[in-house]
C-alpha cells in the first residue's frame, strides 16, 4: 500500500501518527498515557484513536521492516511464554537466536505439538533466518513430537539436532520480559486478534530496539528515521 492511501483521511500528520505507534510499541505505556503525552503538545488525540492506529499500522511496521532484517544465526533458542486474552491465558510461541536476536513469534490458543509445528513453519519461511543446526527447547513434550513430524515430512533436515535442556533456554526465557514489560500496562487484550496485531508491533519494535535492521544502528533517533523512511514519509 502506498503513503498516499495508507494515511488516507487521517485527521493527523503521518509522522505524528507513527510517533505515537512507536511510542506505544517501544515503552511500557497505556493507550491512555500516549494520548497524554500528545495533548500535553497541543493536539486531541483520544486514547482509542492511539489504539485505531496500532491496530492498523502496528503490523504494517512489521511488515514493512521484515525484507531489512539482518541474517539470525542457526542456534536456535525456543519457548512459549503466556497471555492473557478476554481473561484467559493464550500462549505466544517466541523464539532467538544464540545472540538474542529475535528469530520470529506466533500467539496460538493452544500448547500442542500442532501449535508448536506451526510456529516452526513460520520462522522457517522468515528470510532473515537461516535453517537451524541446533534447537534448544525446554521439556514440554510437543516439542520432540513437532520436530519428528516436520523431519518425515522433510520441512526440516533429519540432521537437526534438538536439545531439551532447560538451562540453556534461558537466554529466551530473559527476552521474554521485553514484551511482558510492554503488555503489563493494558491489563491483557480485549480480542484475539487485537493480540495478535499489537504483539507483531512489540515485537518488531524489539527487533529494531535490538539493532536488527541491516545497516541501522540502535538508537531512538535513527530507529525513527528508519521507521520514516519505510513508511515513505519525513522524520
Amino acid at each position: 500500500m502506498s503513503k498516499s492511501n495508507l494515511f488516507k483521511w487521517r485527521h493527523y500528520e503521518a509522522n505524528i501518527i507513527l510517533l505515537c505507534v512507536r511510542w506505544y510499541l517501544t515503552y511500557p505505556l497505556s493507550y491512555r498515557q500516549v494520548a497524554e503525552m500528545v495533548n500535553e503538545r497541543g493536539m486531541e488525540v483520544s486514547h482509542t484513536t492511539i489504539f485505531r492506529w496500532v491496530q492498523q499500522y502496528g503490523p504494517e511496521l512489521d511488515k514493512r521492516c521484515r525484507p531489512h532484517l539482518q541474517i539470525t544465526n542457526d542456534l536456535w533458542r525456543v519457548d512459549e511464554t503466556y497471555v492473557k486474552v478476554k481473561g484467559k491465558w493464550k500462549y505466544l510461541y517466541r523464539a532467538v537466536d544464540s545472540a538474542r536476536n529475535t528469530l520470529d513469534f506466533l500467539l496460538t490458543a493452544k500448547r500442542d505439538a500442532q501449535a508448536a509445528k506451526r510456529f516452526f513453519r513460520k520462522a522457517l519461511k522468515a528470510s532473515h533466518n537461516q535453517e537451524p543446526r541446533v534447537v534448544t527447547v525446554d521439556k514440554n513434550a510437543a516439542y520432540p513430537k513437532a520436530i519428528d513430524e516436520l523431519k518425515i515430512k522433510k520441512e526440516l533436515p533429519q540432521i537437526v539436532e534438538l536439545r531439551q535442556k532447560k538451562y540453556l533456554n534461558n537466554i529466551v526465557e530473559q527476552d521474554h520480559r521485553g514484551i511482558k514489560r510492554l503488555v503489563k500496562p493494558g491489563m491483557g487484550f480485549g480480542s484475539f486478534n487485537t493480540a495478535r496485531r499489537t504483539i507483531k508491533g512489540y515485537e518488531i519494535m524489539n527487533m529494531i530496539t535490538k539493532g536488527q535492521i541491516q545497516a541501522v544502528a540502535k538508537g531512538a533517533v535513527i530507529d525513527l528515521k528508519f521507521i520514516a523512511e519505510i513508511f515513505g514519509v519525513a522524520a
